[in-house]
């Protein structure tokens, strides 16, 4: 994993998705149905480090349990409330109360209902700092039935990693399953450099109509897929991010070190 080590950067363009698709390890890797992932006994519990991960990790599997009336709990570690630092038009009070609204709009498309939601109000970009206790909460809601999916453990954001700990400290203890989905590791990682675990590696078969609530869900984010007018700021979610998580398929790893 020296790759991994090494090159965790989120800068520029990345990696675009028409590369991440031409790619063949990628492409050889084991395509399963829902059933496979999480039984129809288990319960989903999506732990997502800020608001929009939860979509962007495995919107799509959401839509699909929500379609067959299966339960799912979307832990949500952060308002994010961090994400436009210094803007005169988001401070973070506003943005704290935005990004919540916008996750439930967004869990809306996808027919899931806010009583689904349970936010732990740890601060954005500081989940490092609260990662004992994260997996202590953690630790309190999981069953052994559980299958925990969060963000990937070498995703390249620092609230993205300690999340990913955390669940795989807390399943360990209850003994749940954890499967971690990449988000901005599309990003900084590239076809051929061996960083992506495709060997621990499953995708979830993304039917169209799945798909397509899965990018309804994503328009639901105003606050990361505008530009900030009041300081001209690129949007802090920008299209070709999207487009890296809107494929036919959603990639997770099973937890591994």
């Amino acid at each position: 994993m020296d790759a991994v080590n090494r090159n965790r950067h989120i800068a520029g363009a990345g990696s675009s998705a028409a590369a991440w698709l031409a790619d063949a390890a990628l492409a050889a890797v084991p395509l399963d149905g829902l059933d496979t992932l999480v039984a129809p006994h288990q319960r989903a519990v999506v732990v997502a480090p800020h608001p929009d991960d939860e979509i962007l990790a495995c919107g799509a599997m959401l839509y699909l349990l929500a379609q067959r009336g299966r339960a799912a709990l979307i832990v949500a570690v952060t308002d994010g409330e961090g994400s436009h630092p210094g803007s005169p038009a988001w401070p973070p009070a506003r943005l704290r109360q935005a990004r919540c609204d916008e996750t439930v709009a967004a869990l809306g498309c996808l027919g899931i209902g806010h009583a689904c939601i349970r936010r732990l109000g740890i601060p954005d970009g500081a989940v490092s700092a609260h990662e004992q206790q994260l997996a202590q909460q953690l630790t309190e809601m999981l069953t052994p039935d559980d299958v925990v999916i969060t963000t990937w453990r070498y995703d390249g954001h620092p609230d993205h990693e300690a999340t990913a700990r955390a669940c795989s400290a807390a399943a360990r203890r209850i003994g749940a399953r954890v499967l971690q989905a990449p988000v901005w590791g599309w990003h900084w990682s590239a076809p051929g450099d061996g960083a992506m675990p495709l060997a621990h590696a499953r995708k979830l078969a993304v039917p169209p109509e799945a798909l397509a609530q899965k990018r309804a869900a994503l328009a639901s984010f105003h606050s990361q897929i505008q530009p900030d007018a009041s300081n001209g700021a690129a949007p802090i979610l920008p299209a070709f991010a999207m487009q890296r998580v809107l494929h036919p398929f959603e990639l997770y790893f099973d937890d591994h070190e």
